[in-house]
């Protein structure tokens, strides 16, 4: 009996959701990666809400963003959000890697938003 690696992934994630919790002063930052983009939603647990979302499907980041390879744009994700965070008054979050390994995308992401004063 074989699992997929989408099965295997989810098993990773419900593993680490038991683990994190946000708040509205430390909420978690959830990333998923599909084949071509990377989403991550800023989540208050106790109200049940997603404070902020972005993706590299997002206006501002197109603009800023032409072309170049997942990882520099990954990084680039964080650096143009990370201010939008800190003005809404975020400035510690808890990173929800989301199952996937910290290394490539999700890495280059934690960066870009740790470069911009984001503290993990």
């Amino acid at each position: 009996m074989s699992t997929t690696y989408q099965e295997r992934r989810k098993k990773r994630h419900e593993r680490i959701r038991k683990m994190i919790f946000g708040t509205s002063e430390r909420p978690r930052l959830s990333v998923y990666r599909s084949g071509k983009h990377l989403y991550a939603q800023a989540i208050d647990d106790y109200q049940a809400k997603t404070l902020m979302a972005f993706s590299t499907l997002s206006e501002k980041f197109k603009k800023s963003f032409t072309k170049g390879n997942p990882v520099e744009a990954a990084k680039k994700l964080g650096q143009l959000f990370g201010p939008e965070l800190t003005s809404k008054g975020i400035k510690k979050i808890v990173l929800d890697r989301g199952g996937y390994k910290y290394h490539g995308r999700v890495k280059a992401l934690a960066e870009g938003l740790r470069e911009t004063g984001v503290e993990f």
